[in-house]
């Protein structure tokens, strides 16, 4: 019997992109252990901590990718910034 193990195709891009989550997950710890997070309520419609606003953000960002990609036929790149650029929004005045 053959190995039916597949393995996952680690591109530079792929490789990127987790390790910025990966960075972003750890900045965000170091950051609420010297800073507690305190709700407040900024232009989404429920109040929300520095973790939800990142959750929504990446959220929102993948979301903007998936769109980018099944929409367009433009460079991915643009699709990218346009998701960090929101990311930044929902972390700044969510």
């Amino acid at each position: 019997m053959g190995n039916s193990f597949a393995w996952m195709a680690w591109t530079m891009p792929t490789a990127i992109f987790f390790c910025c989550i990966f960075a972003m997950l750890i900045g965000m710890t170091f950051w609420e252990l010297r800073s507690p997070t305190v709700e407040r309520k900024g232009f989404l419609p429920l109040h929300t901590t520095r973790g939800d606003r990142l959750f929504i953000g990446l959220l929102t960002a993948a979301y903007i990718n998936l769109a980018w990609v099944g929409l367009t036929d433009l460079d991915q790149w643009y699709g990218a910034a346009m998701g960090f650029i929101a990311l930044l929004i929902v972390m700044r005045k969510g």
